[in-house]
């Protein structure tokens, strides 16, 4: 037994001496390949329809990369300063950890690929943030689109194959909602209703991105304007002060 602690001991010291900034920097890449093999599985699962060996296949590599997202979402637990509210700022990762049907929304981990990408431009937060959506609204489409397809095929439903699914999700995400595609099935419902609510979060997002931009712009050309008019006091205050000069030396004079 002594020997067992002192074999984990080390793990858990140098766990204990890393920033949950440090972790998220060390595993983002290796967590967006994971993301990755995981959409290519579960796209192989839904659309290619393999035969049971295929199944089994994908579905292997799907719980493997599901282990790494739990062991991901446990490391961070740990590391949470304070746990029981990071637990509550962080449920969609719970729920993907230990909701099997959520799984396909974990996918919008691949974002974090986006988010490397323009970390490296150093852009302005503004701009992170329209890349980010634009990222997102493209990946909770497909995702969104992949998940339809597997829950709805088979039932006397319209949404049978991935271009009607993808025309559903757009429409879905963007808000428009034409009704000629519609889930039947319960899990179908949940499915739309999360996207429902991912996609007014979107558009959320987009609008405060465009009052910000606004504001920014307004803010710069007062900022501008202030400037100049504390350039023309100063040199106002120069030439009286030359004025005066000039009047006290004639005065003397």
């Amino acid at each position: 037994m002594q020997v067992r602690t002192t074999e984990r001991t080390p793990v858990f010291a140098r766990l204990r001496r890393t920033t949950q900034a440090d972790w998220q920097e060390l595993v983002d890449a290796p967590l967006a390949v994971a993301a990755l093999v995981f959409l290519a599985a579960y796209s192989y699962e839904v659309l290619a329809n393999p035969d049971a060996t295929g199944v089994t296949i994908a579905e292997v590599i799907i719980w493997i990369t599901w282990v790494v997202f739990v062991v991901d979402y446990l490391v961070n637990f740990y590391l949470a300063e304070h746990r029981l509210k990071w637990v509550s700022t962080h449920l969609l990762d719970l729920a993907a950890v230990v909701l099997p049907m959520f799984r396909p929304l974990r996918l919008l981990r691949l974002v974090s690929l986006v988010s490397m990408l323009n970390r490296t431009v150093g852009e302005k937060f503004r701009g992170q943030v329209v890349v980010y959506v634009a990222g997102a609204s493209v990946l909770l489409i497909y995702v969104s689109a992949l998940a339809m397809v597997d829950a709805e095929r088979g039932h006397d439903g319209g949404i049978q194959d991935l271009g009607q699914a993808i025309w559903w999700a757009f429409v879905t995400v963007t808000t428009v909602g034409y009704g000629d595609y519609f889930p039947v099935t319960a899990e179908g419902r949940m499915i739309a209703v999360a996207v429902m609510i991912s996609g007014i979060t979107l558009i959320g997002v987009v609008t405060a991105t465009f009052a910000s931009w606004i504001v920014e712009k307004v803010s710069a050309r007062e900022e501008a304007e202030e400037a100049l008019t504390r350039k023309e006091i100063i040199e106002l205050g120069d030439e009286i002060a030359a004025l005066r000069k000039l009047i006290e030396e004639k005065v003397v004079a």
